[in-house]
């Protein structure tokens, strides 16, 4: 986005994260925002959630494996849920059907995919529900140098959970799909 702040950009006259929130509040018991820059800006979106603003604890933000990384290590529930600051459709039931997979698999991870119209499935890792207690396993493996959701995942019993709604998934990553968004 050139360099802008994703979650802060406006949609529908309101911060992308703002609507994120809003969206999984009513799916978890406790929320924290993970970010990096604009701490005040986030805090003063995550006050009316009672929701916590965390940093990466690695410099040079090496990507969503680090935000995920200092949310197991911040949360004090058994499993976090995962979705980016730039889907301001997220679906309203990510949490309770990752989490029937999560239990029906016996699996660590849980992440969505969409169905393509030929039956194919699209991964999309960040929309997750993850235990807690793999904390140490993934801070071990960014020291190492992993920067990939997917190759973190492969390590853990992970299920892919099907959904339906593509739109559920949608994130933007510039501003003029945040622009022609907003028009349609």
């Amino acid at each position: 986005m050139g360099g802008v702040d994703k979650g802060m950009q406006p949609f529908l006259g309101e911060p992308l994260a703002l609507h994120v929130l809003r969206r999984l509040a009513p799916q978890a018991s406790a929320m924290l925002i993970s970010a990096n820059r604009n701490i005040d800006a986030y805090s003063q979106l995550a006050a009316p959630f009672g929701a916590r603003v965390i940093a990466d604890t690695l410099g040079d933000y090496p990507g969503p494996l680090a935000g995920i990384a200092a949310a197991l290590r911040a949360a004090h529930t058994e499993f976090v849920l995962i979705a980016p600051c730039d889907a301001p459709f997220v679906d309203e039931r990510l949490g309770v059907l990752l989490g029937e997979a999560l239990d029906a698999e016996n699996a660590d991870i849980a992440y969505a995919a969409t169905i393509e119209p030929g039956g194919e499935r699209i991964a999309h890792p960040v929309f997750a529900l993850q235990r807690a207690s793999l904390a140490d396993d993934l801070d071990a493996r960014l020291a190492a140098g992993e920067r990939k959701v997917r190759a973190w995942y492969a390590r853990h019993k992970a299920v892919q959970v099907p959904f339906h709604e593509d739109r559920a998934f949608y994130n933007i990553n510039d501003l003029r799909q945040l622009a022609e968004l907003e028009r349609r």
